[in-house]
């Protein structure tokens, strides 16, 4: 090629740079709304867990609820990942979705069954509001986003206004024996979270789950197992069994489909403060399902938190680099 040549072409790469770079942006932003509309499907089916779950104990053992969801959803699981021949994890990767599976497949489903036998749905709401703060934080450590200083600042103040709505609603009590089986559920479930979306970049959201839900099936089979047998649900109302049903397929397996597909595309630091919108959601089944009061000042703070998830998708959050991504190995 002629020198006249390549200078015509590096012209031409030069005409077609901005058009070239329009053309990612437009990429990036439909991958970005995509991941908010795939967290929101999410949250959506999260957001009947609490009342579902207190329904669900009513008339059947806790541990029955917790490790039985996750035992129904596994076996879905497994289904699919037959169906799809998917191949299995690496080493690396089973050690991370070791880490899923201790947080969104025992430890938060088992925090909040024991906590609903003596906590309402509505002051669950309170202590898994701190989830979106506690998700940011996970990712970055684990995710590697970096937030900035806006993004903090409306993630709190999101948090704050949703705290403060949801202890009007309990009666602001102290901290209860519930309120620590909640705490710790929500803080493991966020690190499940991050770890999760940083794995679904290479799984898949929908292979992340299943094999999380897989890999804890012998420790979740063998609890409900042994719940069935030492508390045997005879007379157990409809309801109850319809709670169950609910968390096993729609909040343990099909939501996390939508939820960790929506952490990988859109980032987990931002996707993630779609779930300040949660404990709303949450009160609002709360008063459909199990006749609890609440006012119009919902609207309100529903309002408030739009506002702050609105102010943290249009803070910067940087991207984490190539090595980030990848899943830990040890």
């Amino acid at each position: 090629m002629t020198v006249t040549g390549l200078w015509h072409d590096a012209a031409a790469v030069r005409r077609a740079g901005p058009g070239l770079a329009h053309t990612r942006r437009r990429r990036r932003g439909r991958r970005s709304s995509s991941g908010l509309l795939l967290g929101a499907a999410g949250i959506a089916a999260f957001s009947f867990s609490l009342p579902a779950t207190r329904v669900a104990v009513r008339d059947l053992d806790p541990w029955l609820v917790s490790f039985g969801r996750a035992a129904v959803a596994a076996l879905l699981a497994a289904v699919v990942l037959l169906a799809v021949r998917a191949p299995r994890p690496t080493a690396a990767q089973v050690r991370s979705l070791l880490v899923v599976a201790l947080g969104v497949a025992v430890a938060f489903p088992l925090g909040t069954a024991l906590a609903m036998q003596d906590a309402d749905a509505a002051h669950g709401a309170v202590v898994i509001a701190v989830l979106p703060a506690a998700t940011a934080v996970m990712a970055v450590l684990r995710a590697g986003e970096r937030p900035s200083g806006w993004f903090w600042a409306a993630s709190g103040a999101g948090v704050a206004v949703t705290v403060v709505f949801a202890l009007s609603r309990s009666g602001g009590g102290g901290l209860a024996v519930a309120d620590v089986q909640l705490m710790a559920g929500t803080l493991l479930c966020a690190l499940g979270y991050a770890e999760g979306a940083v794995l679904a970049r290479e799984l898949g959201g929908a292979r992340t789950i299943c094999w999380a839900l897989v890999l804890a099936a012998p420790l979740t089979l063998t609890v409900s197992a042994a719940s069935l047998v030492t508390a045997p649900p005879a007379g157990a109302a409809a309801t109850a069994w319809l709670g169950l049903a609910y968390v096993s397929v729609f909040s343990m397996f099909l939501g996390f489909f939508a939820w960790y597909a929506g952490l990988a595309r859109g980032g987990v630091a931002k996707v993630g403060q779609v779930q300040l919108a949660q404990p709303l959601l949450t009160l609002g089944w709360s008063a459909l399902v199990l006749g609890e009061h609440v006012g119009p000042e919902a609207l309100l703070t529903a309002l408030a938190v739009v506002a702050c998830v609105v102010v943290t998708q249009r803070a910067r959050v940087a991207a984490p680099t190539r090595a980030q991504q990848a899943p830990a190995a040890g």
